[in-house]
């Protein structure tokens, strides 16, 4: 055989076996969501959070989980401050299909990125990749914007960009499938899946929930910046999923515990988490069967860009893609009330553009 035929007979092989993981990934992948989702509807409630009525019971759950976590791993640790102080709340909407074009033209409204990543600056990039499905559900972040926020903070002087998230399915499932992992090699970024060992307990000051217990630790050693980027969703229990929620997937243990108090733990994380800068892709918003969606009729072209340093503020303005305002997602409110910013996204005089 001559070595032309000898080297594409292998790189034919080699195509094969590669397809065949895909294949073989994706279908443990399809069975495993199809499980997530038959538990989910085992397990749902039907009835809406009512923050009198708060069981005794699982307050009493949380608790025993406190302790356990609390006998099980040494000293905690804290979450930096990632917030620049002196840029103050900022806001940018900007209205155009490409998402690409609708991140450089907003970041640009707020001054350009040079007001938030700095030469030498190691990055860590929050996405949402809870489920292991494809980037057209608009269920997680889109790998296409998510590439260009690693080009752009490299451009800017960042020495290093991580990526991280603690999902609902199969860690390497969901990255894989959802094209973050593809985006996150391309882009020259590093992708962290989060390990067991990786995750440290954390108190928060005046929690009643984020007490002893098991935050993603290991992805922030050595970061200096933290940005968080999310999609708009509707979510059947919390109303929305947006960036304040997004804080979620920073948890680990039994963090299902905290479904039946939702707006209290979204609150609470919005407390925790203070990013540097925040994107929220509303370029397709899951309008309906939030958080996983499933189909294309759950989506909704709105075609906005919301990138800002309030979350507060930028979620308020994505409720409203949604159809939706701050009194209709408690936690919104109940963020700004704890002093995380402005739930009228009005009060920062937003650049709002179009493409």
């Amino acid at each position: 055989m001559k070595n032309s035929d000898a080297a594409e007979s292998k790189e034919r092989v080699s195509k094969d076996l590669n397809r065949r993981e895909f294949i073989s990934r994706s279908f443990r992948t399809g069975v495993a969501v199809a499980t997530v989702g038959a538990a989910g509807y085992i397990f749902h409630d039907s009835n809406p959070y009512d923050a009198n009525s708060f069981s005794s019971g699982l307050n009493k759950n949380i608790n025993s989980q406190q302790s356990l976590n609390s006998s099980q791993t040494g000293k905690l640790w804290s979450l930096p401050d990632f917030s620049i102080s002196e840029e103050g709340g900022k806001l940018a909407i900007v209205h155009g299909k490409d998402r690409k074009e609708t991140l450089n033209m907003a970041i640009k409204a707020l001054g350009g990125i040079e007001r938030f990543i700095k030469q030498g600056d190691v990055v860590l990039i929050k996405v949402n990749a809870a489920f292991a499905v494809s980037s057209i559900l608009s269920a997680t972040t889109h790998p296409d914007l998510l590439s260009e926020m690693v080009q752009i903070c490299y451009k800017a002087g960042a020495k290093k960009v991580r990526i991280t998230d603690n999902p609902i399915n199969d860690p390497a499932s969901c990255f894989l499938l959802t094209g973050i992992e593809e985006a996150a090699k391309k882009s020259g970024a590093e992708l962290i899946l989060p390990k067991e060992s990786y995750f440290k307990n954390l108190t928060l000051n005046n929690a009643r929930l984020i007490k002893e217990w098991p935050v993603l630790k290991t992805p922030f050693d050595g970061v200096t910046k933290l940005i968080s980027m999310a999609p708009i969703k509707d979510h059947h229990r919390s109303g929305a999923s947006m960036i304040l929620k997004n804080g979620y997937g920073l948890l680990g243990g039994s963090r299902n515990i905290f479904h039946q108090d939702i707006h209290t733990i979204i609150t609470e994380l919005a407390m925790l988490v203070k990013s540097t800068l925040v994107v929220l892709d509303g370029t397709n918003t899951m309008m309906t069967n939030g958080p996983t969606g499933g189909s294309l009729s759950d989506l909704k072209p709105t075609n906005t860009m919301i990138v800002g340093t309030d979350p507060v503020a930028v979620d308020s303005f994505g409720a409203t893609l949604l159809g939706k305002t701050p009194n209709d997602l408690p936690h919104l409110v109940q963020a700004a009330k704890a002093g995380v910013g402005k739930v009228d996204y009005q009060l920062l005089k937003p650049e709002i553009l179009t493409i």
